[in-house]
């Protein structure tokens, strides 16, 4: 076992009184919320990425992170050693998941068979620390945008041969996967979109995208993999506009092409912001087409229009999350996962903990608000009364398909005007929140 965090004990619960900063407020793991252990529903999982690989780089300048376990050597011993110190940080921080990209995990080497060896080396560390631990994988994936032979897009690309290659990592990142008992795989097309229109043939990428996501299905089915598969929208950065631009455009690709069945989605804050929408409104769209797979946890800057990726401290946010995943039936294979970062500022390795048990309790407490405005039953009650009129009469003939436009046409003209409207009680419904909050 690693020594990477030698002053940090495992976080546990203390309650909302407590004081330590290295101790859960709200997150109990065992506590029942209707029916199920918080840690059940939440089925939290942290991210190897912004984690563990994250130095505090941007645009401006040099990484700030101090990670005392890393060497910065891109070698294999070097990547083991740090699998060592990312499952001590997971095991003391009381998550049960963990999310990996291939090349996150293992160095890229000068071949695919190089990069694929190291791979394999890594993994056997990554399946040995599991079983130490009892940690599982929530699930992986490939990254197919940071090297620069992705840059007109992997999928996607006008080159040919590109997307070959991307096949190739796709195949070898799914086999890892079902070797490490993940419970899924995701697709997040980075630089699958555009740039420009002038030299573009969108109907020929997306049909390409298609038949890439078919090729993985296939493959997923050959091996046996049990996991769900996830396909995570973006609107934009780092293209001009991505095929996979928020919910509904996923949800329209998937259909379109005879994918509906095989994928769900993992949706982000973020995300769902740059595209200008809530996470409410994207989670709502999955669960409305029963396609609500997973989430990345995490939130955007208001004032910044690019992917910030800040750990969720908004108790209304987190409410609002809970409430539909609840209302949905809850995160089958899917988890909470911290597609989050420390603030570049914040480059110490205790932040890593403060930062995680922040979100963990954040969304304990918007699971714990949820179930509550359930059990009080107002809000339920609220949209119920509103909807009546398509319980019976003309409004359940038109949901059963029993009515057309002319009969339609006949009962408005025996009437003469439609019943008066209702009010939709927003301000009354924003209370009603603020009463649990």
């Amino acid at each position: 076992m690693s020594d990477a965090f030698p002053t940090v004990s495992k976080i546990k619960f203390e309650g909302s009184t407590s004081k330590n900063p290295l101790a859960f407020k709200h997150y109990n793991a065992e506590e029942i919320v209707e029916g199920k252990t918080m840690r059940d529903h939440l089925r939290f999982s942290v991210v190897y990425w912004h984690t563990f690989r994250g130095r505090g780089v941007d645009v401006f300048g040099a990484g700030t992170a101090i990670r005392p376990w890393d060497d910065g050597t891109e070698s294999v011993e070097n990547a083991q050693k740090r699998v060592r110190a990312a499952f001590e940080f997971i095991e003391k921080l009381g998550a049960p998941f963990y999310a990996f990209h291939d090349r996150d995990v293992a160095p890229e080497g000068r071949t695919l068979s190089e990069s694929n060896k190291n791979l394999d080396a890594v993994a056997k560390v990554l399946k040995s620390e599991q079983k130490r631990t009892g940690i599982k994988l929530l699930w992986g994936t490939a990254n197919l945008f940071s090297n620069p032979r992705y840059m007109h897009g992997a999928a996607t690309s006008p080159n040919a041969e590109v997307f070959a290659f991307a096949a190739a990592q796709v195949k070898k990142a799914l086999e890892v996967t079902h070797d490490l008992g993940g419970e899924g795989y995701v697709f997040w097309g980075g630089r699958e979109g555009y740039s420009t229109l002038l030299n573009t043939d969108v109907k020929r990428e997306l049909d390409h995208l298609a038949k890439f996501l078919h090729m993985a299905v296939d493959y997923k089915k050959k091996i046996g993999f049990k996991g769900d598969f996830f396909i995570e929208p973006k609107p934009k950065e780092p293209t001009k506009h991505q095929y996979d631009s928020d919910a509904a455009a996923c949800l329209n690709f998937l259909r379109e092409y005879g994918l509906k069945n095989e994928l769900k989605l993992n949706l982000e804050t973020n995300h769902a912001t740059l595209a200008g929408h809530t996470m409410q409104h994207e989670l709502e769209v999955a669960a409305a087409a029963n396609a609500l797979g997973s989430i990345d946890a995490n939130t955007g800057d208001l004032l910044l229009g690019w992917d910030t990726d800040q750990f969720p401290t908004d108790i209304y946010l987190t409410t609002q999350c809970m409430l539909t995943i609840l209302k949905a039936g809850g995160l089958k294979k899917g988890g909470v996962n911290f597609d989050a970062k420390v603030r570049r500022e914040s480059f110490e390795p205790i932040d890593l903990f403060h930062a995680h048990i922040g979100g963990m309790d954040a969304f304990a407490r918007g699971l714990k608000i949820a179930a509550a405005i359930r059990k009080d039953g107002r809000l339920a009650d609220f949209v119920k009364q509103r909807y009546s009129s398509w319980d019976s009469g003309v409004g359940a003939e038109i949901e059963k398909g029993k009515s057309n436009l002319t009969e339609l046409a006949k009962y408005i003209s025996r009437k003469g005007e439609a019943a008066p409207n209702q009010s939709g009680r927003q301000e009354f419904l924003e209370n009603l929140i603020n009463e649990f909050i």
